[in-house]
């Protein structure tokens, strides 16, 4: 219940960013509601956001299917986010958080992450708009100074 408030909580900050975000160029992909479930086998690929460090908690969502990209599993899981208007590629924002962008050679900023179902999560070497996930892996994204997602890969 509270995942799911909080989730609707930020419905207007995410129109809001999607908005700054068109004002200042940058590219915002908006996305359906979360769905706050792992996804089962390898139905699709599960995706965990880990909110921690910007207020929130951690969100997990599936994007059924085989998703293209990172950021297709990104979406896919009903998350949206948006790029940095001077570093295009570089997520800016996931589901409007953080409220302002922060410079990607800067201290904090969204990592990204993979793992299997239950195993030990692995930074990625690729960004999320060039690695292909198969159905049955788990993504992950945390915002930071690149610490993994707060919990086991579900």
């Amino acid at each position: 219940m509270t995942e799911h408030l909080t989730r609707r909580a930020l419905g207007p900050l995410a129109a809001v960013a999607a908005l700054t975000a068109s004002l200042l160029g940058a590219s915002a992909v908006q996305a359906p509601q979360a769905r706050a479930a792992a996804c089962t086998g390898t139905t699709g690929v599960t995706v965990v956001v880990d909110f921690t460090a910007v207020g929130g908690g951690i969100q997990t969502g599936c994007a059924p299917g085989d998703p293209a990209s990172g950021l297709a599993a990104l979406t896919g899981a009903g998350f949206s986010y948006t790029f940095h208007p001077r570093y295009p590629g570089f997520v800016c924002t996931v589901n409007a958080l953080p409220t302002t962008c922060t410079n990607p050679t800067g201290s904090a900023y969204w990592s990204y992450w993979h793992a299997q179902h239950g195993g030990p999560w692995s930074y990625s070497s690729l960004g999320a708009a060039g690695y292909n996930p198969a159905p049955g892996d788990v993504e992950g994204w945390a915002f930071g100074s690149g610490g993994q997602p707060g919990i086991t890969a579900p």
